[in-house]
């Protein structure tokens, strides 16, 4: 049996622009990702590369329990979470990345959707509208009278989500469809589904995210490093996504408890998550 994989978009290997990426939620993991990015963006341009274009969106303020938690300073209390963030990391590494001190604007473009948030309704807009984007590629030539596709700058190729509870997190990879190159060697999935595919979100699922009232209640709710851990082993599979021709794996499985973590592997299976009515699109 061939082994199974995904090739990255054609795009991601010669960008004709900065990659853009969306990242919603600057809190635990959010804080955490940026920082990510950040290294991730300074390695692709050492390497030659154009590096990332990141927008970060959170319209919530900084608060005196998420300072030590989350990358906040006491100096920081009582000013956005976002403008922090992106201020700091622009002096940092002399990028001119943007922030919104509001939600997530749904006529953004992005490359790439990160969502850090710890609300189950927010995941299932995003997951309408990122698959709603699936259908931007898709023009008519009328010339031909056919449907052809145009997988470039302005297309939204992945959405990866990040998730965790005290001790517990995942992260999950979707993919919009990609076209696949022939290959004798392994057999290509050109979609991956995304996290509202993969689990069936429900408020029971929801935690109390609501604002603590001091440092050990917040730590009550989510181990000191469950973030730092989750958001550092995202940041390794979308450094792999950006400077790998193909992948094999689209999330993973943490546990602080057990110092566990697994794979979530790309299977066949897979495709049976994804509607048909995208598939077919």
């Amino acid at each position: 049996m061939k082994k199974l994989i995904h090739f990255v978009p054609q795009y991601f290997l010669n960008p004709i622009h900065p990659i853009k990426v969306s990242l919603i939620g600057a809190g635990g993991n959010g804080s955490q990702m940026l920082s990510a990015l950040a290294r991730i963006n300074h390695a692709l341009i050492e390497m030659g590369g154009l590096g990332l274009n990141v927008t970060i969106y959170d319209p919530d303020t900084v608060e005196s329990t998420n300072v030590g938690r989350q990358l906040f300073t006491v100096g920081e209390i009582g000013m956005n979470k976002a403008e922090c963030l992106v201020s700091r990391f622009n002096r940092m590494y002399g990028t001119a990345w943007r922030a919104y001190p509001s939600k997530y604007k749904m006529n953004d473009s992005p490359n790439i959707i990160i969502t850090c948030v710890d609300n189950i309704e927010t995941r299932k807009e995003i997951g309408k509208y990122f698959r709603k984007k699936n259908l931007t590629a898709k023009h008519f030539n009328k010339n031909k009278g056919n449907y052809s596709y145009g997988y470039n700058e302005h297309y939204l190729f992945y959405w990866l989500d990040l998730g965790n509870a005290q001790k517990t997190g995942q992260a999950v990879l979707g993919a919009n469809r990609i076209p696949q190159p022939e290959s004798e060697k392994y057999e290509t999935i050109e979609y991956l589904p995304c996290a509202t595919e993969q689990f069936r979100l429900n408020k029971s699922m929801e935690r109390d995210s609501g604002p603590s009232c001091s440092m050990a209640e917040a730590l009550s709710k989510q181990d000191l490093f469950v973030n730092s851990v989750l958001v550092q082993t995202a940041g390794s599979m979308l450094w792999s996504l950006l400077t790998d021709v193909a992948i094999d794996t689209r999330g993973f499985y943490i546990n602080l408890d057990t110092y566990r973590t697994a794979p979530i592997p790309i299977k066949q299976e897979d495709l049976q998550l994804i509607p048909k009515t995208i598939q077919n699109k």
